[in-house]
């Protein structure tokens, strides 16, 4: 089993000084990945429905202080050496795909071939209106056209166009440094996102236990077997599909009633990890979070002291 912390990319936290530190005490405590959120702007009034809040709305000021998430990872492969640097998740049709698979790649090179490229579709359609973009309604199959060109631009000398992207006589270099390509991730846990993952993906990255969405481990056994059905339909291995969990973690010795999976003691928080392991979940992403950096920092300790160790060998 793999580790990973979700950063915090806004806000009060998102300073290249705290962002260095808790991605180097990340490093030093063993994690294996640091992951970081996608918004290029918050629209004054959004209408949207925010998929993982009850109420549906996104609880974020158009003012906040929110970095551009490929910059991050570009400054924290300057100051942390073995940590894998992801994307949680890269809206792919904010961005031009030729420009993105040249700083993907770059970025891949520069970080000595660290990156996981975690994508999904979008939510918000205000901000699609606000870069300038009318592909809301068709941000699948954007997003699914866009993978299949990253990929061509990746591995092949001549890649093909497509029906949204135009690509004409071009060579396209530097190619990643891992191959075939950084590993793709697809994020989200609608029939649609299975489809894409089943389909594209070299990995599924949901994020879950924020209701409406929950994942419990039911649930997300569910899905997992309908991934794997279409992947086999679609004469993939479904073996060759990394399974992926993002989710809040919290040590108390107050959980709330029903208890929600990750918060708890640690030996609860433990059994939760096991319980993924069983449905073949390989990486689990973590978001920590407290009133300090100070207690953000005890949080990554506690975990690499007391789950760490007992956790690193499931499968």
């Amino acid at each position: 089993m793999k580790f990973g912390l979700a950063l915090t990319t806004r806000g009060r936290d998102a300073t290249r000084e705290t962002l260095a530190r808790v991605s180097c005490a990340a490093e030093e405590c063993g994690f294996d990945s640091i992951w970081v959120t996608d918004h290029i702007v918050i629209p004054s009034r959004i209408g949207s429905v925010y998929p993982y809040e009850a109420t549906g709305t996104f609880d974020v000021p158009a003012n906040e202080y929110y970095l551009e998430p490929l910059t991050v990872l570009a400054y924290l492969a300057g100051v942390t050496h073995r940590i894998r640097l992801g994307t949680g998740v890269l809206v792919i049709p904010y961005r031009n795909p030729i420009v993105l698979a040249k700083t993907v790649a770059s970025l891949d090179v520069l970080a000595g071939g660290r990156l996981i490229l975690g994508v999904g579709v979008g939510w918000m359609e205000e901000e699609f209106r606000a870069l300038g973009l009318d592909t809301f309604g068709q941000r699948g199959a954007v997003t699914d056209e866009a993978i299949r060109l990253l990929r061509e631009l990746w591995t092949r000398d001549e890649p093909q166009a497509g029906r949204f992207f135009r690509v004409e006589d071009i060579r396209f270099y530097p190619k990643p440094v891992q191959k075939p390509h950084p590993p793709i991730w697809i994020g989200g846990h609608t029939p649609a996102a299975l489809r894409r993952a089943a389909l594209l993906g070299d990995g599924w990255h949901p994020i879950g236990l924020r209701p409406p969405v929950g994942l419990h481990p039911e649930e997300y056994a569910q899905a997992v077997a309908t991934l794997r059905r279409l992947a086999g339909e679609a004469g993939r291995d479904p073996g060759e599909i990394a399974l992926t969990f993002r989710a809040s973690l919290a040590f108390t010795d107050k959980p709330p009633s029903p208890r929600v999976p990750f918060v708890g003691s640690p030996t609860e928080i433990l059994e939760d990890i096991r319980a993924y392991a069983r449905l073949g979940v390989s990486h689990l992403v973590f978001g920590f979070r407290g009133p300090t950096v100070e207690v953000l920092l005890e949080q990554l300790q506690r975990f690499a002291l007391e789950i760490r160790p007992a956790a690193s060998d499931l499968s």
